[in-house]
């Protein structure tokens, strides 16, 4: 089994400001939601590693829409480099970063964000001593 994606709730005509957050901030790819699903609102996300499909974000349109305050996806980078890039462009976005976390899930350096509706994202690195050969 393998995970497809990760469903995020979004207000009714959120959009705009998904596509800001997750496209432009987090830096994911925008693909197009299949006809049958694209009257319900809502946009899906990608993230690839050339041409393999690394990690998947459905954002749909919830009424009444709570945020998300714990559950949220954990993304991987590559490097504490990008890491700290991805941190950078969230906050020049104008977003929530919080490093408060950054060392305390054993084997990886992290900080979490919340998105324009108040969803949290998780943003990770496997701690340089714990880079796999």
């Amino acid at each position: 089994m393998k995970l497809h994606h990760v469903q995020v709730s979004i207000p009714r005509g959120g959009e705009a400001e998904a596509r800001r957050f997750y496209a432009d901030a987090l830096g994911l790819t925008e693909v197009q939601k299949p006809p049958s699903l694209a009257g319900r609102g809502g946009c899906w996300f990608r993230a690839y590693d050339g041409d393999t499909v690394t990690a998947e974000i459905h954002l749909g349109v919830d009424d009444p829409f709570v945020p998300a305050k714990k559950a949220h996806p954990g993304l991987v980078c590559d490097s504490l480099a990008e890491l700290e890039q991805v941190a950078a462009r969230i906050e020049r976005g104008g977003f929530d970063v919080s490093w408060a976390e950054r060392d305390t899930f054993e084997g990886y350096v992290r900080f979490h964000a919340r998105d324009g509706f108040g969803n949290r994202v998780e943003i990770m690195t496997p701690a340089v001593g714990d880079l796999a050969g």
